[in-house]
């Protein structure tokens, strides 16, 4: 009767002590925390992070949310650590937040027509990640101005939206068999996007734009001829469906993966019903060769509707797609664009980058009413290679002034300086 009751105990006693030693040596994570945020949502980043609370994360795992929050555009870098406390272990992000309110400043010109632009633009608004930006234009004094607002996820869920209105003025060239014709365009739009994420790297978008064109022949031109429509004005729908991959990782200025999207657009021309269509895929991939070297490709392909008229939707452009070829120097109803540039970083600390490149752009397309083997005719290609500067500031989100000179290797006549903000993509 007593060895029973001893052996009783002693199970007992046993007992206590697995689970005390269990619990002792238990790596589970009993509290998760965000150090060094001052916008950012807590809520909204634990949104990208699998180390959930009470959950027994490994250090690739941990690896994976540091790489997932150093995605987001309002972060900078982060690191983590972990703690123990009374025996409960506890995961602490290191966070070191971008600014990301910034103002809209530019300005610029040749003879004759000077440009500036003023706004602002936040890409992490109330520190959920969400895009509001306003801006205002005036170019060869006319006016343009948008208003933008991105809210990537409603309440956590996989939906989000986006919404926008907008209005552009500019001097168009239109290129018609006779001669080129400069004509004052205006654009006014309202537009809605629904967004619907399958997961953190794949989504599609669909929504709609109403939109009025109108189109009035310029007193400036470039010869005597006169041909095409004195006005022109066209209210249209236009609806779209995009679906979109990232696959994208960040480690300060430096990127690697890929990130490929698919837009099929419809407009609808309510004055003729008549229907325009056009599909366009982009492609790109990034790749770190060694400690300070990035290797960038961009690759599209648009075809539309292969209406005969001036009015084509893709163009050939210094500021879109081929560096030094000048601002729009053509338009087409289909377009080859293929951008390869290699970014060697000079210098590199927690604060500032720079980086030379060096790069070659090409292109053609198919010009309106022709064949799709205008896009393998040799006198419709463009190639043009160079090189440039990127002076970089990490703590502030697009910080990235950018400089580069090119030469068309087939014409070298053909050559252009380009500046602007930011990665040319």
């Amino acid at each position: 009767m007593h060895y029973n009751i001893l052996l009783l105990i002693f199970a007992f006693i046993m007992t206590i002590d697995v689970c005390y030693g269990q619990q002792a040596n238990s790596k589970s994570v009993g509290n998760i925390r965000f150090e060094g945020i001052e916008k950012s949502d807590e809520e909204y980043l634990t949104q990208f992070i699998l180390s959930h609370q009470s959950t027994d994360p490994s250090d690739s795992l941990i690896l994976s949310d540091v790489q997932r929050l150093k995605n987001l555009s309002g972060i900078a870098h982060v690191d983590y650590r972990k703690e123990n406390h009374d025996g409960i272990e506890q995961l602490v992000f290191e966070i070191e937040e971008r600014r990301t309110l910034l103002p809209i400043l530019n300005s610029g010109g040749i003879t004759d027509n000077i440009w500036f632009q003023v706004g602002f633009t936040d890409i992490n608004w109330l520190g959920k990640g969400q895009v509001l930006s306003a801006a205002y234009l005036n170019n060869d004094g006319r006016h343009s101005g948008n208003v933008y607002y991105k809210n990537q996820r409603i309440k956590q869920s996989d939906w989000g939206y986006t919404a926008s209105i907008s209005s552009w003025s500019s001097l168009e060239p239109l290129y018609f068999p006779e001669a080129t014709v400069n004509y004052e365009y205006g654009n006014d739009g309202i537009g809605l996007t629904a967004i619907r994420h399958l997961d953190l790297h794949r989504q599609f978008e669909f929504g709609a734009t109403y939109f009025i064109e109108n189109y009035k022949k310029s007193q400036e031109q470039f010869s005597d001829v006169s041909v095409g429509p004195d006005q022109l004005k066209q209210v249209k729908w236009l609806t779209k469906l995009q679906y979109s991959e990232n696959h994208l990782n960040y480690h300060y200025f430096y990127l690697k993966g890929i990130e490929w999207n698919a837009l099929l657009q419809n407009v609808y021309n309510t004055d003729d019903r008549s229907w325009f269509h056009s599909i366009l895929l982009q492609a790109k991939t990034y790749a770190r060769i060694g400690a300070r070297g990035n290797l960038a490709n961009r690759f599209r392909i648009g075809v539309a509707s292969n209406n005969d008229s001036p009015f084509a939707p893709f163009v050939a452009d210094s500021h879109v797609n081929i560096r030094g070829i000048g601002n729009r120097i053509d338009r087409g109803t289909a377009q080859l664009i293929l951008n390869t540039e290699y970014r060697q970083a000079l210098l590199e600390n927690s604060r500032w980058g720079i980086q030379v490149v060096s790069f070659a752009d090409a292109g053609t397309w198919r010009n309106p009413g022709g064949q799709l083997t205008d896009l393998f005719d040799p006198d419709q290609f463009r190639i043009f290679v160079g090189g440039g500067i990127r002076i970089i500031y990490h703590r502030i989100y697009g910080a990235t002034l950018r400089l580069d000179y090119a030469v068309d290797v087939l014409n070298q006549h053909q050559r252009g300086f380009v500046v602007g903000l930011g990665q040319y993509f």
